[in-house]
């Protein structure tokens, strides 16, 4: 299949200047607003159920509600996905996040609002952004060229860094000044700005996208493809696969585990634990943004990168489970550290699965790693929450700086081995 990008001046820009093209510039703004409005949803809607239930309870319900679809409905989702038009599916699942975000304040000031409904848009909500991520790693390399990869994964990477930084934030500021439910408002137009940027993108089409019969074949028989294809018929994948599940056994774990080690390592308060959570979004932005600037290189070379970091990470997590009398500042700076390092992984093993897997299985895997990843990061903060709360935070905080490092040589054994990345065939 011709690979009509090639033929366009975009296909020779590498760095900063991937922003400054039509399509991919469109894309990442897009994402920024997404992602902003990301965390003003996360914080504002934990808010609004709070207010209006009063119950703890009720208001981790959301967390699970929103926990749900990836697992149950992911290797679903990837078989229709790789049938369906990347750009179509993304625009519509931002159309529709719109109308159902802008539902739950509306219906709050109709007195519409029960707790009921509330729960149901929060599922429904779930589940069409279950859709977007896989549709937007499944894009980007019908929108740029396989040299680009590992350089726009780190650009869309850095978007989510640049949710985490400025949407709790705004969240806070708008629930202080125009209320919870007004924020959700705000919310919704992020969305719908989300779109709006997602018209101009041109998106190559694959063969598989042309038709939207997709009933043509057995949903499950299409499944089983997309699972084949991940644990059995291609070894770089497969690799990728395990090294995926370690590191979200760890590093979810260790977010889930940061207000502990502020409240029973340094004994300090919420205000505190904000800089923290600012050193990790500091530190994933910085090594977004270097990612970025640096050549892609070889397989080797690649995998290679993932294992250093993932080694410094470890010895970081380490280091700070360790330190007898940790000081806030010494603490920050590890936190900058282990939040640079491990952020490398997802955007070059994103770049390393679109090489390889062929266009017309794109979706599918990528639901297999999201589902993947998700289930092992639920294990990850069981576990070491568990064992926070029986051998103490320091124990758990070593456990994890330990798992990293596995982590990391079982991706130095994988690039010893010799597997080289094939084109993908699409």
């Amino acid at each position: 299949m011709a690979d009509e990008s090639q033929s366009t001046p975009e296909s020779n820009v590498t760095g900063w200047r991937l922003l400054g093209t039509r399509d991919f510039g469109c894309l990442w703004a897009g994402q920024v607003i997404s992602q902003i409005g990301d965390g003003l949803n996360k914080v504002a809607l934990l808010w609004f159920v709070y207010e209006l239930t009063g119950s703890a309870l009720k208001m981790t319900a959301i967390g699970l509600l929103q926990t749900i679809p990836p697992l149950v409905f992911g290797p679903l989702i990837g078989v229709y996905l790789d049938q369906l038009p990347k750009k179509t599916v993304m625009i519509v699942v931002d159309l529709l996040r719109t109308l159902m975000v802008l539902l739950i304040p509306l219906f709050y000031t109709l007195d519409m609002l029960t707790l009921e409904r509330l729960y149901v848009l929060v599922f429904l909500i779930s589940i069409v952004s279950t859709v977007f991520g896989p549709a937007l790693a499944s894009a980007v390399p019908l929108i740029v060229q396989r040299s680009q990869l590992t350089t726009a994964n780190a650009f869309i990477q850095s978007t989510t860094n640049i949710g985490v930084l400025l949407g709790p934030a705004m969240s806070g500021l708008g629930i202080a000044l125009i209320g919870a439910q007004n924020v959700l408002y705000v919310d919704a137009a992020t969305f719908l700005a989300s779109a709006l940027f997602l018209f101009p993108i041109r998106v190559r089409e694959t063969r598989t996208a042309k038709g939207l019969d997709v009933l043509s074949t057995p949903v499950m028989q299409d499944m089983m493809v997309g699972f084949r294809f991940v644990f059995l018929q291609h070894r770089v994948v497969f690799a990728l696969m395990i090294t995926a599940v370690l590191y979200n056994l760890a590093i979810s774990a260790f977010v889930f585990l940061l207000p502990v080690v502020a409240k029973e390592l340094l004994q300090v308060g919420p205000m505190e634990l904000g800089w923290l959570w600012s050193a990790l979004g500091i530190g994933m932005l910085a090594a977004s943004i270097w990612l970025a600037r640096t050549p892609q290189g070889t397989f080797q070379d690649r995998i290679g990168k993932i294992g250093r970091s993932l080694t410094i990470g470890g010895v970081a997590v380490c280091t700070l489970g360790l330190i007898q009398t940790p000081v806030l500042f010494s603490t920050f700076l590890l936190i900058v550290i282990i939040g640079g390092s491990t952020s490398l992984f997802y955007p070059v093993v994103w770049a390393m699965l679109q090489e390889v897997t062929p266009e017309h299985l794109l979706g599918r895997v990528f639901t297999t790693f999201s589902v993947g990843s998700m289930a092992s990061a639920m294990v990850g903060m069981a576990g070491f929450g568990w064992a926070a709360d029986a051998l103490g935070p320091a124990v758990s905080l070593i456990g994890i700086g330990l798992l990293l490092l596995v982590t990391a040589m079982v991706t130095v054994q994988v690039s010893r081995r010799g597997l080289m990345v094939s084109p993908a065939v699409a």
